[in-house]
């Protein structure tokens, strides 16, 4: 029996699909790693509320569907159909970790007195982060305090895709060299090393 394979990201979604259109034959779908019927016909037989059937009335369709997906739910899951022989389907779960990522190259040359910018997304929208922080070296950076340096901003956004946060520091100065940390509340973190230097040296560095 071939075993197809479907990624997921922690957090997310997934439906396992499955078309019937023979009657009067029950469908079942079973995790193989434990021998446990997650539902048959259209019950189902966990008290994980994770699990369900999606079978709309008299309709060809019987899928799987697990939200809120976990590391755990990693696996292989199998449909089955009390047909003679039977019919089987197996799919092997793949989950991801919920990561993080700052678009462009590990390292940014920014000239001193320009402007840094930095995107980051995060590939979770089922359960987008409650809040992205960045860090400058291990520091939070600072919005708000009137102790800071001013001039920095950062605008977040949500879409069904995931979701982006950029931050932006104006009138960069060589303090402003260092590693930045893009750090969601429920993924692993980013992190870009940017170089600020001044006009003579990020020339020397942009022609290289």
């Amino acid at each position: 029996m071939s075993v197809d394979v479907a990624v997921v990201v922690r957090g997310r979604e997934i439906t396992f699909r499955f078309s019937l259109k023979l009657l009067f034959y029950f469908v079942s779908w079973m995790r193989k790693r434990d021998l446990h019927i997650l539902t048959s016909s259209i019950h189902t037989y966990t008290g994980d509320g994770r699990f369900s059937v999606v079978h709309p009335e008299n309709s060809e369709q019987w899928d799987l569907k697990v939200e809120f997906v976990q590391k755990r739910d990693a696996g292989i899951y199998e449909c089955q159909v009390n047909t003679e022989p039977k019919i089987n389907l197996a799919v092997q779960l793949n989950v991801e970790a919920a990561q993080a990522n700052i678009h462009g190259p590990p390292e940014v040359f920014v000239k001193k007195g320009s402007t840094i910018s930095l995107t980051c997304s995060v590939n979770v929208h089922s359960t987008p982060p409650s809040s992205v922080v960045w860090l400058h070296g291990t520091k939070v950076v600072d919005f708000d305090s009137p102790r800071g340096r001013g001039g920095i901003s950062l605008e977040t956004e949500k879409t069904e895709s995931g979701t982006t946060s950029r931050l932006l520091v104006t009138k960069a100065g060589l303090s402003d060299t260092g590693n930045y940390t893009c750090q969601p509340s429920n993924a692993n973190t980013a992190t870009v090393f940017v170089h600020v230097l001044n006009a003579h040296s990020f020339y020397i560095n942009s022609e290289s």
